[in-house]
């Protein structure tokens, strides 16, 4: 007889799969100033009563995030520039998570979006440490919103080495910076972080639109760097989060002057993933999802399930992993719910690098839930370790 393992992570909304790990993402932001605990507990406790209402979601978060915001720009008039930055960091976050399930996208969810966009930009002009850097990657006669973190000074001796990180479906690179980045840059490992097609400003507010041929826009973010003179264009690596595992994947494989690979997450046959989606929708069983199931019609620009799932067909790494030859880093959950094991190993198996390891979070150590939500520490602290061991930052 199987015995239901007791629940380890935090779960805010027992019932509720897409709802605790929203919340997740705002707490886990905590470490690196992106959230404060009480206020996401102030946002928690009121939308107890309305648990899978994602207008209340959204209106819960978009008023704290507002509150905090008000705060800080108070501080920042009143000459306390760096608090008054503080505040501002949590408030874009906080107006980034609260919009992530509005579908349809609306002028009201626009609206705060922008304003979460705005806080974090306002934020950067008095954050000393790390320096950042809102700057554009040129893109097939447009542009995509990047912005690039600054490596620590630790490196003294010469360029430094950078890492391109993507997002994943349903983040933004607010909420990346979030994930640690400060702890990567003061390694001296500078940073790009990137809302390409599908993603954040990209897909909100330039209509550019999710598509499966990564290296058209990973190519771009790659020569970016290398013509920056601090870095060292022989030690750029790329990595991405969630379904970031196939952005990041193929990056490497078509755009070989990358010199090292992270998936952080794991993909094999996306179309395969969402059809088994749709299929338990269908049936009234909710799949483990991070979004309303709506988002991957609207991030690939599809009016029907049946056509997102033609769109989704070419998603797939195999005949494409195989290419890779660079240093490989994979990352998974025994319990991600989203992604199985097997499809994760699919892919680990077939990657062609020389070089390439696959880290197995477990139930016991943490980080044993999608994309390690329920344990972000440990999570960065091996990546981070990890890309400074393959891009060797001078001391």
């Amino acid at each position: 007889m199987d015995v239901k393992l007791e629940e380890l992570s935090f779960t805010y909304f027992p019932d509720n799969y897409r709802w605790s790990h929203g919340l997740l993402i705002g707490l886990n932001m905590a470490p690196w100033g992106g959230a404060e605990i009480g206020e996401v507990n102030r946002i928690g406790l009121r939308l107890q009563k309305s648990v899978g209402n994602d207008n209340v979601w959204f209106r819960e978060w978009s008023r704290e995030a507002r509150t905090v915001e008000d705060r800080g720009r108070e501080r920042i008039g009143d000459g306390h520039t760096i608090s008054g930055a503080q505040y501002l960091q949590r408030a874009s976050a906080y107006y980034h998570v609260g919009e992530r399930f509005l579908q349809p996208k609306s002028k009201d969810g626009n609206d705060a979006y922008k304003r979460g966009v705005t806080c974090f930009r306002d934020a950067a002009k008095y954050v000393k440490r790390p320096r950042m850097e809102h700057v554009s990657i040129p893109y097939e006669g447009t542009s995509l919103p990047a912005i690039y973190v600054h490596a620590e000074p630790a490196n003294r001796g010469g360029k430094v080495p950078a890492v391109v990180f993507f997002d994943g479906l349903d983040v933004t690179k607010e909420i990346q910076y979030f994930k640690g980045v400060a702890d990567l840059v003061a390694r001296g490992i500078a940073c790009l972080i990137v809302d390409g097609p599908g993603n954040g400003e990209s897909i909100r507010f330039r209509e550019l639109y999710l598509h499966h041929e990564t290296e058209r826009y990973a190519t771009p973010a790659w020569e970016y760097l290398a013509a920056r003179p601090e870095v060292d264009a022989k030690r750029i690596g790329v990595m991405a989060i969630s379904l970031g595992g196939y952005y990041a994947p193929r990056a490497a494989a078509f755009e070989q002057r990358y010199a090292c690979c992270l998936a952080w997450g794991a993909q094999w046959d996306y179309q395969k993933i969402w059809l088994d989606r749709f299929e338990r929708l269908a049936r009234a069983v909710t799949p483990a999802l991070s979004v309303a199931s709506q988002h991957i019609l609207w991030v690939v620009n599809a009016k029907s399930q049946e056509e997102a799932l033609k769109r989704l067909e070419p998603f797939k790494l195999d005949g494409v992993v195989q290419k890779i030859t660079c240093p490989f880093l994979m990352l998974h959950g025994e319990g991600d719910e989203q992604i199985p094991l097997s499809e994760a190993q699919k892919c680990f198996d077939a990657v062609g690098s020389k070089q390439k390891t696959m880290k197995l979070f477990t139930r016991e150590e943490g980080g044993y839930h999608h994309c390690q939500i329920d344990n972000q520490s440990i999570c960065s602290a091996y990546m981070w370790d990890w890309l400074e061991q393959v891009l060797k930052p001078e001391r």
